[in-house]
């Protein structure tokens, strides 16, 4: 093999997190069915939804807020996913052109800071989950969406969001540390 083919990256498998996910990326990467079953979910409820309403004039209380929440579900999932896969948007224009070290480099800088800033994302999530899940003397009291259902889910959003933030900032603490060990 000649010196030129040396730096070329192998092909990755595209239906899975990359290596450097490690363990955690390949939870994330199999629990992702959870959620696209949610979104399928969510289909069949409009469906019926529909059937009931203008077939039946018999609609529920609680087909959009049960879609609107498993919807919000797979979408806030779906950023922590990205992440596994390394599937996330980003301008490449000056990635691509770099070379294997200087861009590993680049992938130790990015993941930290995407790592800082998820952390400071988990931080907001927290002081927004201390309000929605608590009540002033402390007990437990998840916010409500003040419907005539009047379901939970606004609190357990807004709990799930925090949660998947966090182990966002964990995700990017391993890709950091497993860029710049040089592990594949």
């Amino acid at each position: 093999m000649s010196e030129d083919h040396a730096d070329i990256t192998p092909p990755r498998d595209e239906g899975a997190p990359i290596p450097e996910a490690g363990w955690l990326g390949r939870v994330i990467d199999r629990l992702g069915i959870v959620f696209a079953i949610g979104i399928i979910a969510a289909m069949l409820i409009l469906i019926q939804e529909v059937v009931l309403r203008y077939f039946f004039n018999s609609p529920t209380i609680w087909a959009h807020e049960t879609t609107v929440f498993l919807s919000g579900m797979a979408f806030i999932f779906g950023g922590l996913y990205c992440t596994a896969r390394d599937r996330h948007i980003r301008v490449v224009l000056i990635y691509d052109q770099l070379g294997p070290k200087l861009r590993r480099g680049f992938d130790i800088v990015i993941s930290i800071i995407c790592g800082l800033a998820a952390a400071m994302f988990t931080w907001a999530g927290w002081i927004m989950v201390s309000r929605a899940a608590f009540a002033p003397s402390g007990e437990i009291r998840l916010e409500r969406s003040g419907s005539a259902w009047n379901p939970a889910y606004p609190g357990l959003i807004k709990i799930f969001l925090m949660v998947v933030l966090g182990v966002m900032t964990v995700q990017f603490a391993i890709l950091a540390y497993n860029y710049a060990r040089g592990r594949r």
